[in-house]
């Protein structure tokens, strides 16, 4: 297939990485685990990844040194609910958990899919540029008018359902995972049998799943949150790029959504890759994402 990268899950330059655990509030009720990486000269700006469900902060393993390379300090969270990160029963919304990793990056290292669209539009000052893709935007009109219903979003309504969700994947969610990705990816070397143990080993965690479930159950909020941020302010003026893989089913609302929130925009796609873009073409990841942000030093 042309475009499709053929991947070593073995070849991952990790030494300039640093794990890091933070708490953000005074409770220690709410902890991030986040990765780090210093760039090997002094930083011309900051890279904040931020990984999707069913993933990990590990979604991002064959990116972060090389975009580090490039003179960037790259912090790679695992969201709250996902990972090594606190597993808590509320706060799933995304303006909430936007303004967690805005704790982490600004307040606690100094550094100067819908959580970046939520980070990009409240912590604005604080944002020179966003990529986010990969999703139908809650509150956007491609989602509100149907899109959220086809038939390749049909985990949209099944994991917002109350407590059925969790009963029929417990113990089942190595299974459930491996259909997830399969089904959203069309090169299958990106995410490996090794891949998937890692995952499945994440999300069997008391309590990984259902915060995963809680993600989608938010999304009338997150939904009622876009509008009402749109209706109050306007466009936002931040260079925007809706980063998608080219065989894509989520290529098709990129642009209207992306247009609709943002003044600056563009659709930029990772060539050879279905929905898992860092992990089914990390190479061509790299360079669109070097040349966007680039742009807009």
């Amino acid at each position: 297939m042309a475009g499709r990268a053929t991947l070593n899950p073995v070849a991952i330059d990790d030494t300039r990485w640093e794990h890091g655990n933070v708490f953000l509030d005074a409770s220690r009720s709410i902890r991030l685990h986040y990765i780090d990486c210093l760039p090997p000269k002094p930083a011309v700006g900051a890279i904040l990844l931020v990984h999707g469900f069913p993933q990990t902060s590990y979604q991002f393993r064959h990116v972060i040194t090389p975009l580090s390379d490039a003179g960037y300090r790259v912090i790679a969270p695992d969201y709250r609910g996902a990972g090594e990160s606190s597993h808590p029963k509320t706060g799933f919304d995304k303006t909430t958990i936007a303004n967690d990793l805005h704790t982490l990056v600004y307040s606690v290292l100094d550094i100067g899919g819908m959580i970046a669209h939520a980070y990009a539009l409240h912590h604005a000052s604080d944002t020179k540029s966003v990529m986010w893709g990969e999703c139908p935007l809650p509150g956007a009109d491609p989602y509100e008018s149907g899109f959220k219903y086809s038939p390749g979003m049909w985990h949209f309504t099944f994991q917002q359902q109350l407590d059925l969700p969790e009963a029929l994947v417990y113990g089942r969610e190595k299974i459930y995972l491996k259909h997830f990705y399969d089904r959203l990816c069309v090169n299958p070397a990106g995410i490996t049998s090794r891949d998937l143990e890692h995952y499945a080993t994440n999300f069997a965690m008391p309590g990984a799943m259902r915060c995963g479930f809680e993600l989608y159950r938010a999304f009338p909020q997150d939904a009622e949150d876009n509008l009402q941020w749109l209706k109050k302010n306007g466009k936002s003026g931040i260079p925007a790029a809706a980063l998608d893989g080219d065989r894509s089913l989520l290529l098709e609302v990129a642009e209207a959504q992306t247009r609709q929130f943002y003044e600056q925009w563009e659709v930029i796609t990772v060539q050879g890759s279905g929905h898992w873009t860092a992990e089914e073409n990390p190479e061509d990841f790299v360079r669109k994402v070097l040349g966007f942000v680039q742009k807009h030093d």
